[in-house]
């Protein structure tokens, strides 16, 4: 697992498949409430104009040389829920991403969210 201070200085380096090919860059990373550890990056991706953020599992994530390589296909993280450049993860679209994934998905003991942006 990458830790979250080695991960911090990855912002905007490419992210790849298990295959290499390239998926987009890496915008940000959101942690686990319950542990603060690293859960799912944000990547760039789309079109010059139309960009957006993408949701991965940083599960079996591994850091290179001005990469971090995920454990899943490009065309699924490219299928995955995102949001807008600026926008912002409502609490209520998490367990969607979750699912994409096939990851089991449950709130804090008090209802609060699971994942919050670093």
């Amino acid at each position: 697992m990458i830790q979250l201070a080695d991960i911090r200085e990855w912002r905007e380096h490419d992210v790849v498949d298990q295959d290499g090919k390239k998926i987009g860059a890496l915008e940000s990373i959101y942690v686990d409430t319950a542990t603060d550890a690293p859960a799912f990056a944000t990547v760039v991706v789309g079109m010059p104009t139309r960009h957006r953020l993408v949701f991965v599992p940083l599960d079996d994530a591994r850091a290179g040389p001005g990469y971090v390589r995920v454990a899943f296909p490009k065309a699924s993280v490219k299928g995955a829920p995102s949001i807008d450049i600026d926008g912002v993860l409502p609490a209520e679209d998490e367990p969607a991403i979750f699912a994409h994934y096939q990851l089991s998905y449950a709130p804090g003991a008090g209802g609060e969210r699971r994942l919050a942006r670093r």
